[in-house]
């Protein structure tokens, strides 16, 4: 189907470990269309991050095939992965990963500047951003001046900085308290309703799961719906 936007088919994905191998995936698919919201669900250790980092196309899988917007991860060099990634993904992180010299409004715009965006163009983004995930007047704060939730805001706004068709968050909530992390959902959610983009969430929270209009179980590295 034309909405179809990521479809992974057989994903195993093995780690060697000295002499020891760790099997997190066994034979994973997932398909996803264009505005849906998936989320993951799973004990630690279950793949779940795993998963996403394949969907991603930040790792490779052992065995099986990922299509991103049409285009075979596996085929693609490291320069036209890269770029890919930066176009069509959205990556959100439970450790927020923002560079601390830089501030609100530098972190956020970093991956337009990746991708050559005019820097005005890609300012006056970012503070539309900014002022939408309730920062406009934090933006030149750096990261250690802002609390986790507003850490996580900026981590929010710089992932849609790009436009993507698809944002990957890993446990979005997992270092917030429950009202903040209620606020962070909230604003995920309008989000994707907006621009109808595609959320995938990896959450052990039963009830940021129970957001999504579709789970995914994941025990034992296989899928259960």
């Amino acid at each position: 189907m034309s909405d179809l936007l990521l479809s992974a088919k057989g994903i195993h994905k093995t780690y060697t470990l000295g002499k020891r191998s760790l099997e997190v995936l066994r034979g994973v698919d997932v398909e996803l269309r264009r505005g849906e919201f998936l989320a993951l669900r799973g004990a630690s250790g279950a793949g779940k991050s795993t998963l996403l980092h394949l969907l991603g196309g930040i790792d490779s899988p052992s065995q099986g095939e990922v299509w991103l917007a049409g285009r075979n991860l596996a085929t693609l060099g490291r320069g036209d992965l890269a770029r890919l990634r930066n176009k069509e993904v959205g990556f959100i992180f439970q450790a927020y990963y923002l560079l601390p010299e830089l501030d609100a409004l530098e972190n956020v715009c970093l991956p337009a500047r990746m991708a050559r965006t005019p820097a005005a163009q890609a300012e006056a983004r970012g503070r539309d951003l900014l002022a939408r995930v309730g920062l406009k007047d934090r933006i030149e704060h750096k990261p250690y001046e802002l609390s986790g939730g507003e850490q996580q805001r900026v981590a929010i706004a710089r992932a849609m900085i790009n436009e993507p068709d698809i944002i990957l968050a890993d446990e979005p909530t997992g270092n917030l308290d429950s009202h903040t992390g209620e606020e962070i959902i909230n604003l995920l959610c309008a989000l994707r309703d907006e621009k109808q983009t595609t959320l995938v969430m990896a959450t052990h929270d039963a009830r940021v799961a129970g957001r999504a209009p579709r789970v995914m179980q994941l025990v034992d590295g296989r899928a259960q719906a």
